[in-house]
């Protein structure tokens, strides 16, 4: 049967890697950010106040498009990064920063609840979770100008609202990779756990965790 899994989790935690090596064993489609150029980025960098709300709804838009994409697609996807982050991470974190308004923020919010309300979630979401160290470390590798500049004050507030965000998240089944654990483009044995793991879930398994004695027996070649 057709599968769409979403892969969440912060900045630099590997979201589009194991997208990708999770089609190429898989043989499903990955779905990649929507690469639409934002038409208020610039403004909002010159302004943020006046143009973090303009920029936020531009990205709603574009990726409740992407969703519905996904869900009318044929075959089983792989999804970088959910819609729900969108709004319940970053907008939020906008929004507790100032730069939001509470009558823009509320506006926002409603219009995010309604659609969602109307939009089919996933099969599955799988969240990444990695410390602020792990984080840093992995963007540093990847050596992307314009992420030099993340402090790890912002990484540790966007892992809170995370944590809040994927503890009450009750629209689909959810499972949490422990990141910091586990190194899937270094050890296949890893790879193969989370597919396994993500195959549980997605056959109606309620109680799915990565036990530290299946993570280091993984690395055990087979």
């Amino acid at each position: 049967m057709k599968k769409f899994v979403a892969v969440a989790g912060n900045i630099g935690v590997g979201k589009s890697t194991l997208v990708g090596l999770l089609c190429a064993r898989l043989g499903w489609q990955p779905f990649y950010e929507p690469v639409s150029e934002n038409p208020y980025l610039e403004d909002f960098y010159a302004d943020m106040r006046a143009w973090a709300f303009h920029s936020q709804i531009f990205f709603l838009t574009n990726r409740l498009r992407a969703h519905r994409q996904l869900l009318d697609h044929p075959t089983s996807v792989i999804q970088d990064r959910t819609v729900y982050e969108d709004a319940e991470i970053f907008a939020r974190n906008l929004h507790l920063q100032g730069l939001i308004s509470n009558r823009d923020f509320n506006a926002y919010w409603d219009l995010y609840q309604v659609l969602t309300d109307f939009l089919p979630p996933p099969d599955l979401v799988v969240y990444l979770r990695a410390s602020v160290p792990t984080l840093l470390a992995r963007i540093h590798r990847r050596g992307r100008d314009y992420e030099r500049q993340i402090s790890p004050q912002y990484l540790e507030q966007i892992n809170g609202l995370y944590e809040s965000w994927i503890s009450h998240f009750s629209l689909c089944p959810s499972l949490i990779v422990p990141a910091d654990d586990l190194d899937y483009v270094a050890h296949s044995g890893h790879l193969e756990l989370v597919v396994r793991k993500i195959q549980e879930k997605l056959t109606g398994k309620e109680e799915v965790v990565f036990d530290p004695d299946e993570v280091n027996g993984s690395l055990i070649p087979k």
